[in-house]
């Protein structure tokens, strides 16, 4: 195998036959455009990332995601391996390189290094009085701007797979990603959901950058996007409900495996997307954990996840 360790999810790279309509979901969910052509969009968040969303303009459909590596002997790594495309040249908006690889389900997964960053996009939030801290907003009223999220950056991507196991070893070997929670049902060796997580080291990551679970079709779940705190969920939420045109998936409420607070959305063909906030950070040294689906598969506080949600596949 390459034995790399990829650095982030760069992005995630979907079909859709309006770029008018999807460019409008997009920005009413918090991203904002960073370029667009007559054959795709790019949506960007307010860290430095050139965009973190990429719409193909065709038929609907998934098409894959990206991840970014260190440096180019990571790229030079992935294309030795069979069915890679080589290093190309990036021939988007911001540059850069890749290689192309194909995942167990037919999807394509982009290795990219060298895109351009561009300028972070300045958010101004106060400070939150706590119980334990309730004068860090002394003398100031609080108030927020009636509008969408605003998002940061994406944070990871769900999978469903008839071959859940195969495509997760895939991934845990080929880009070095980590297990933080493998799920099962019944017996230990039944696993239905896991939990990966990128490898730095010593350095703090999110608790998982990528999850795939057991499903009778292959395809996308969701894409997942940090927005700026828990505030910003909810007020999130408020906007994208009151403008009546998009389907409320699942929300609010916060994960167990993971422990972010999260809501749901689906765009105009269906596709999920997730805001979350204050995710559970972890390290090489935290290493993983066998769970039941009972145990694991739940929300701290917040409804269950209806079955639209759960058994959701976007081909």
């Amino acid at each position: 195998m390459a034995g790399i360790k990829v650095r982030d999810l760069a992005y995630g790279r979907i079909r859709s036959p309006d770029l008018d309509a999807q460019e409008a979901f997009l920005t009413a969910f918090g991203m904002a455009r960073a370029a667009r052509t007559d054959k795709a969009l790019y949506m960007r968040g307010t860290d430095p990332a050139h965009h973190i969303h990429v719409t193909e303009k065709g038929d609907p459909g998934f098409i894959g995601f990206a991840w970014a590596v260190a440096d180019e002997a990571d790229l030079k790594a992935v294309a030795k391996l069979p069915g890679a495309s080589g290093i190309e040249t990036i021939d988007e908006p911001g540059g850069g390189k890749r290689v192309r690889l194909t995942e167990p389900n037919g999807y394509t997964i982009e290795i990219v290094h060298g895109i351009e960053s561009l300028a972070p996009i300045h958010v101004a939030r106060q400070a939150i009085n706590s119980g334990a801290a309730p004068l860090n907003r002394a003398g100031e009223v609080i108030r927020f701007p009636v509008g969408p999220s605003t998002v940061k950056r994406i944070g990871h991507a769900v999978m469903g797979s008839p071959k859940n196991q195969e495509t997760v070893r895939w991934f845990r070997e080929t880009l070095g990603l980590i297990c933080s929670d493998d799920v099962y049902a019944g017996e230990k060796d039944n696993l239905i959901g896991q939990f990966s997580r990128i490898d730095a080291g010593d350095d703090y990551v999110d608790h998982h950058a990528f999850f795939c679970m057991k499903n009778a079709r292959a395809g996308l779940n969701h894409f997942s996007f940090e927005v700026q705190d828990i505030d910003d969920v909810f007020m999130g939420h408020e906007y994208l409900n009151g403008t009546g045109k998009y389907d409320h998936m699942w929300g609010i409420g916060r994960h167990l495996l993971g422990s972010q607070v999260y809501d749901y959305w689906a765009d105009p063909w269906g596709r999920i997307h997730e805001h979350w906030a204050d995710t559970d950070r972890l390290n090489a040294r935290n290493g993983g954990n066998l769970v039941s689906a009972e145990e694991g598969l739940r929300s701290q506080w917040g409804t269950r996840p209806p079955e639209k949600f759960i058994g959701h596949i976007s081909p």
